[in-house]
């Protein structure tokens, strides 16, 4: 009985440093370290409307749907840093993906998204 409790909590202790390590993605630090040291460019993939309620500064908005077509107009060279985001991080996860199959070498996604980025109390514009 004992072995079991022992491993049990032992178990819940390491979750939560599985559970992030498991999260794909940019950290906010991460991101910020990109942009301002290697000019990474920002793409936000969310709709127009939600990117006019709040976005990370400088960055463009491509829709997910569009982003085959407009990535190119934005990142000209495949291997330049690029930092993908979206409300929540789950379509930047998706257009990272689709990024990297295209050639966008450095296409990472934000963990956590623009949520993450408000928790860490970094600059939202609104359009």
């Amino acid at each position: 009985m004992l072995v079991v409790i022992a491993l049990t909590s032992g178990a819940a202790l390491l979750w939560p440093v599985l559970a992030q390590g498991a999260a794909s993605g940019l950290t906010t630090a991460q991101a910020v370290q990109l942009i301002n040291r290697e000019k990474a460019v920002v793409i936000d993939v969310c709709e127009p409307e939600e990117f006019a309620q709040g976005h990370v500064a400088g960055a463009k908005n491509v829709p997910l749907a569009q982003l085959e077509a407009q990535l190119p107009k934005w990142v000209k060279n495949k291997t330049t840093p690029v930092v993908l985001l979206c409300q929540a991080g789950s379509r930047a996860a998706r257009a990272a993906a689709q990024a990297q199959k295209w050639g966008y070498t450095q296409a990472q996604p934000l963990a956590g998204g623009l949520k993450a980025w408000r928790e860490a109390s970094l600059p939202i514009d609104k359009a």
